[in-house]
């Protein structure tokens, strides 16, 4: 086809497309009718008021949308406060103020309370009519469900808050394992300069022993410096103990594990503190939830432990109190509660009570170095278990120590 064929069919065109439109006109005759068919056959909500607000026309999609028929609709006091939740009247009350004053607005959320009781959210869109000497002829409003779009956007808000619980959850785990390996590093110092120290030491104290044992040979019970004597060698053993404490922060080559009944090695320990119970007028109780807990664990290191945290209860405990100490297993695991009725431990030292040199015990001179707990902790955590600590200030103290069945060094050396 030539250019001046295809201009040629190009304004044929257009001059049917004019007759069709001139027909459609001819037909509709631009009528109040025309118009509200055209109205009428809008998919969304449509309705027109006066300038005092009246409802004057609302099309079909209504009864769709709310269950209510135009007629309902044009018959209601209060439309559309009626088919409004109650916690949305206010703002369409002021929207219709609104649109009254000449205003508009577009997709204003409310909810809406279908005839069957169920609630949708909705869009609402208002805007003024003027005719065409600018007289106002009132508003017309339309309203679209957004009922879809609104659960997409909760559910979108639903996952990013769970993202943004899943970032903190995620610092906070990064920033307990940062303060961990603070921790770790602290303490590895600290054992490396505890061992050390302890190695410094025990040369010359041993020298000191050997030398003090010689003295002590050559005087007598009936020497009036022998009860120097026994003080002198109360102190030494005390060194000796906080030097093998230092010793336990770092040790290099932990103890063989061994099969033995812990009900039996608690009983040792409650015989070797006796005295220091009896002393501080302190009820030492040992309870067992059944029969005997055979376990394969370092035997020495668990008395250890133990005896630390039977000492510290019978220690923080007052005068004429009970120390309580209970057996009990639970799955693969011996736990054994420690419970004294002292003064518990403050919030803020709470989280130091691990630390090593870190005590609290101010007010009685040879309560050692505040290793116990720090040499515990790390003994049962190299045998994989854990000490738990329950406290209440002003009521006492709950120390919890969880041991394996089988330490896991014995584990490995099973496997091999």
């Amino acid at each position: 086809m030539s250019g001046g064929q295809s201009a040629m069919a190009t304004t044929e065109d257009a001059k049917n497309r004019k007759l069709v439109c001139d027909d459609a006109i001819r037909d509709c005759d631009m009528s109040d009718d025309c118009f509200r068919a055209v109205a009428d056959s809008t998919y969304d909500w449509e309705s027109w008021h006066a300038p005092n607000g009246r409802l004057i026309w609302v099309n079909s999609a209504v009864e769709r949308v709310t269950g209510y028929s135009s007629a309902e609709c044009l018959a209601m006091d209060d439309y559309p406060l009626q088919m409004t939740a109650p916690e949305d009247r206010e703002r369409i009350a002021e929207m219709l103020a609104d649109a009254q004053a000449g205003g508009s607005c577009n997709d204003m959320e409310f909810q809406l309370v279908h005839r069957a009781g169920d609630r949708r959210w909705m869009a609402v869109s208002w805007q003024p009519m003027y005719n065409d000497v600018r007289k106002h002829l009132g508003f017309r409003t339309s309203v679209r469900d957004i009922t879809e779009r609104h659960k997409l956007r909760e559910r979108i808000r639903l996952h990013v808050e769970q993202l943004e619980r899943l970032v903190q959850d995620r610092t906070a785990r990064i920033q307990h394992l940062e303060r961990q390996r603070r921790q770790m590093e602290k303490l590895a110092a600290l054992g490396q300069l505890a061992a050390g120290v302890a190695h410094e030491v025990n040369n010359p104290l041993a020298g000191i022993r050997n030398a003090f044992e010689l003295i002590k040979a050559n005087l007598t019970p009936e020497d009036e410096h022998y009860e120097l004597l026994e003080l002198i060698d109360r102190e030494i053993e005390r060194i000796s103990s906080i030097i093998h404490q230092m010793y336990q922060l770092y040790r290099r080559t932990p103890q063989a594990a061994r099969e033995f009944e812990i009900e039996r090695t608690i009983g040792e320990i409650a015989t070797l503190l006796e005295g220091v119970a009896r002393k501080q007028k302190i009820r030492l109780v040992t309870k067992s939830s059944g029969a005997s807990i055979p376990v394969i664990l370092p035997e020495g290191e668990v008395k250890q432990i133990l005896y630390n945290l039977i000492r510290n209860a019978i220690q923080a405990s007052p005068a004429d109190e009970t120390v309580t100490v209970c057996i009990q297993r639970a799955a693969d695991e011996v736990l054994v509660t420690v419970t004294d009725h002292g003064e518990g431990i403050a919030e803020d030292v709470l989280p130091r009570i691990f630390d090593p040199f870190f005590t609290t015990k101010t007010g009685e001179p040879r309560t050692g170095m505040g290793l116990g707990l720090s040499v515990s902790r790390n003994l049962i955590e190299a045998m994989g278990g854990s000490i738990i600590v329950d406290t209440n200030v002003g009521q006492g103290s709950r120390f919890t120590a969880v041991f394996p069945l089988r330490s896991e060094l014995a584990a490995e050396n099973s496997h091999d």
